[in-house]
């Protein structure tokens, strides 16, 4: 059994940094209804944290961060870093 490695990224964009933790894969719960998770990237947040993408292993650091770049620009968060 191999053990998961979690990890991070942070992502300068408009003078804002932005920090992106992976997570492992969480197994379908059926008895609470929880679908199966893959492993993902996070973008994390004061006590909270939103999915992403999906983690892919293999993938090299400048690829993680050109996908998770994109992501904030389709969030408009990008514009929101901007106007500060």
């Amino acid at each position: 059994m191999s053990s998961y490695k979690v990890e991070q990224c942070r992502v300068t964009w408009g003078g804002r940094t932005f920090h992106f933790v992976s997570y492992d894969r969480q197994p379908a719960n059926e008895r609470r209804g929880d679908p199966e998770v893959p492993a993902m990237w996070y973008l994390m947040g004061p006590g909270k944290r939103w999915p992403v993408m999906p983690q892919v292993a293999g993938q090299g650091d400048e690829e993680i961060e050109r996908e998770l770049t994109a992501w904030l620009k389709t969030q408009g968060l990008v514009r929101m870093a901007r106007a500060r």
